[in-house]
């Protein structure tokens, strides 16, 4: 008798003690984070992967979602569209994740948010521009960037200060490159800026000099180069070697980035680009938030964070912020639950205030003009965030100390 009694005890603890280890893991919140870990955008990808890494760690180490910890399931899609679909697949119908974040290039976002939207899984993308992403009807597919962000404060600035009289326009053979020298354009025509020049590029180009010999013929004060960052350290250093001096450089995509700066050297020196966030950088208000982010990226990646760590922080953020919200109305963490709360979400970030638009589009998305002025870029447009004045003409190449 006493012995059966013993034996009871003994299968009620074991019970117990594997459902008390099943209801852990039951509890893990599972979310995927697809980027391009290798290949061509691995640098892209790497910097983006690390600012959602960073978001679930700050949320984990608050305690979680709803008490519960936050499962990070991360895949690389090699900078190709066919893997991002494998990975999506994987995380949507094998691993069963309740969300997807990450994401950088629109080749590889768009093909992602299809497959979110088969399995009615939402998909907040970190980086991607191109229009037509949310002009699909995907009801599941939210993102933290746009084209527009960009257009309207280069359209700004080039209107007043600098007001150019010959301005070419250069752009990648990209769809957002593209999308972006068409909407510039436009936006400066209905302001009665002429645009003399419109010519593409093949990103990677390796000699700029017939593109150059035409800048100089047609006697541009300034360019605007829609190029990467490779693309304009080369474009650059032929135009000095060629002793072309712009009155103004502006490349919106690839230049705000300290490695582009030490890259470059000296040569950098009264470059415009554009800037959503960076360190000292940030949105009226959350200077102290900034801070912080800047300190935990330090701890975990021992280095200084870019824009496109915060890009890939904000889109994880916004995510855990939107599955809180659905717990805290004790509603099931269910893709239609938290597509609702996405598409309800109000929330200011160091990069941006965050809602979306019934497209997924966000609705405050808006970079600043910076200049690189003694090696730091400095606001210069808008006017009520400028921290200097814009240096306008650029001294000439043979003029420089």
């Amino acid at each position: 008798m006493i012995c059966k009694t013993i034996r009871t005890i003994v299968c009620l603890l074991i019970c117990i003690l594997w459902c008390s280890n099943t209801a852990v893991v039951a509890e893990n919140i599972k979310i995927g984070e697809i980027n391009p870990l290798s290949g061509r955008l691995a640098k892209q990808g790497l910097e983006t992967h690390q600012g959602v890494v960073l978001a679930v760690a700050e949320v984990n180490e608050s305690g979680g979602i709803g008490g519960r910890q936050v499962e990070l399931i991360s895949r690389d899609d090699q900078s190709q569209p066919d893997v991002a679909i494998s990975r999506a697949e994987e995380l949507c119908a094998w691993k069963k994740v309740v969300a997807l974040t990450g994401g950088y290039n629109d080749s590889l976002v768009g093909p992602i948010s299809e497959v979110a939207k088969k399995y009615e899984v939402p998909y907040v993308a970190s980086a991607t521009l191109q229009k037509e992403l949310t002009q699909r009807g995907n009801p599941y597919f939210f993102r933290v960037a746009k084209l527009q962000g960009f257009v309207e404060p280069l359209c700004g600035v080039l209107c007043q200060p600098l007001h150019p009289k010959r301005l070419a326009i250069l752009h990648a053979a990209t769809p957002g490159s593209t999308e972006f020298a068409r909407d510039l354009k436009s936006c400066l025509q209905a302001r009665s800026i002429v645009v003399a020049l419109m010519e593409k590029f093949r990103p990677g180009t390796p000699d700029f000099t017939p593109l150059i010999a035409k800048l100089a013929s047609m006697k541009i004060d300034v360019i605007v180069s829609g190029g990467f960052s490779a693309d304009h350290l080369l474009l650059v250093r032929q135009l000095k070697e060629n002793r072309v001096t712009p009155q103004a450089y502006i490349g919106p995509f690839g230049i705000a980035y300290e490695s582009f700066i030490h890259e470059m050297g000296e040569d950098a020196e009264y470059l415009y680009s554009t800037c959503a966030w960076n360190p000292g950088i940030t949105q009226p208000g959350t200077e102290e938030a900034s801070k912080e982010f800047v300190k935990r990226f330090r701890r975990l990646f021992n280095k200084e964070p870019n824009t496109t760590n915060m890009h890939g922080y904000t889109s994880t953020r916004v995510l855990l912020t939107a599955m809180e919200n659905v717990l805290r109305q004790k509603k099931p963490l269910m893709g239609p639950n938290i597509r609702h709360a996405l598409a309800e979400l109000d929330l200011i970030l160091p990069m941006e205030r965050v809602a979306f638009d019934k497209r997924g589009d966000p609705l405050h998305y808006q970079h600043l003009v910076v200049q690189i002025q003694n090696g730091r870029l400095k606001v210069v447009y808008p006017p009520d965030r400028a921290t200097a004045a814009p240096i306008y003409p650029m001294p000439k190449w043979g003029e420089r100390k």
